[in-house]
């Protein structure tokens, strides 16, 4: 399972649409979505009859389907993280970022043993880590910051699905998950040695399109935009109506929503003007994100990236 998958797969019923080689003004944009909280405003435009026709949502289980239907043209568009960005535009699809829909701020986590009271103390230690995820980039930032190498720890690459039974198994020292995994693990013992609050403003989840689709359907993109807007604005002004609705369209408690909401900012429009603004800290977090990936094989091909967000399609007020 990959970073965005654990809100639950009811709503991952949807289909690819096929044969979208390129998406222009006559076509609706096809724009991959898979269950995560900084995604649900989309769900929730859609469910009140905002999502126009321009734009169709292609429900998938994982990010995994959103990015193989945009290397294969299948998707115009899709929800992603930003290190997921990075890995489709490394493989030769130029992506656009067009809206930041949540920064991480303790929805990532490092669970370890209570006998691990500090970062240095993960030398020698088996941690298990979804390596080709989003917490594969989580140890990275770690390792930096405990002053270790990844040779000095033992990665077991498990699906995050799998670190609560390999924890239990007692197959590994320490975990690096996400909610609701991380808060399963404490319950079990585990302590909470270090999250993403403590390195703000670097895990982000993204509505991004391709660059065709950016220069040959902008309308449609304006469309997608204002609709994750407007269902954002529901799900804040409105969360009690809001957590409902989603809890009961994917079959998850009320409160596991709210969990999930406590440990993640979600961005307004003020906060995404200045996100994607040149030279802003997506675009920052991007460069140093891609070389750090290339460095440690993450990726294979330089993405190559002069200008990666654009605020443009950014409505200019809300309704």
């Amino acid at each position: 399972m990959l970073r965005r998958d654990f809100l639950g797969l009811s709503i991952a019923a949807g289909l690819f649409a096929t044969g979208l080689s390129g998406c222009h003004r006559s076509d609706p944009l096809a724009f991959g979505v898979h269950p995560w909280i900084g995604y649900e405003p989309l769900y929730l435009a859609r469910d009140f009859g905002w999502m126009p026709g321009s734009v169709v949502l292609s429900s998938g289980a994982s990010s995994k389907d959103s990015m193989a239907g945009l290397l294969s043209g299948k998707l115009h568009g899709a929800a992603l993280t930003l290190d997921e960005t990075i890995r489709v535009w490394s493989e030769g699809t130029e992506l656009v970022v067009v809206a930041v829909t949540d920064v991480s701020a303790g929805a990532d986590a490092l669970i370890t043993r209570p006998s691990i009271t500090g970062l240095a103390e993960l030398r020698g230690k088996r941690i298990a880590v979804e390596v080709n995820g989003v917490s594969g980039i989580m140890l990275l930032k770690i390792l930096e910051l405990a002053g270790l190498g990844r040779s000095d720890v033992v990665p077991v690459d498990l699906p995050v699905s799998e670190h609560a039974e390999a924890w239990s198994r007692g197959d590994v020292d320490a975990s690096v998950s996400y909610e609701p995994t991380a808060t399963r693990l404490e319950r079990e013992g585990g302590i909470r040695l270090f999250d993403s609050s403590d390195i703000p403003e670097t895990i982000f989840d993204l509505l991004v399109v391709t660059r065709e689709t950016a220069d040959g359907n902008p309308d449609a993109v304006r469309d997608l935009v204002m609709a994750h807007f407007r269902g954002l604005r529901h799900l804040v002004r409105s969360m009690h109506d809001a957590v409902y609705r989603v809890a009961d369209h994917q079959g998850i408690r009320p409160e596991d929503v709210q969990s999930a909401l406590a440990t993640v900012m979600l961005p307004d429009l003020a906060a995404n003007q200045r996100y994607l603004s040149q030279g802003g800290r997506v675009e920052t977090m991007a460069r140093s994100l891609s070389k750090l990936m290339l460095r440690t094989g993450m990726i294979r091909n330089e993405p190559g990236f002069e200008r990666l967000s654009d605020p443009s399609f950014l409505p200019r007020s809300l309704p």
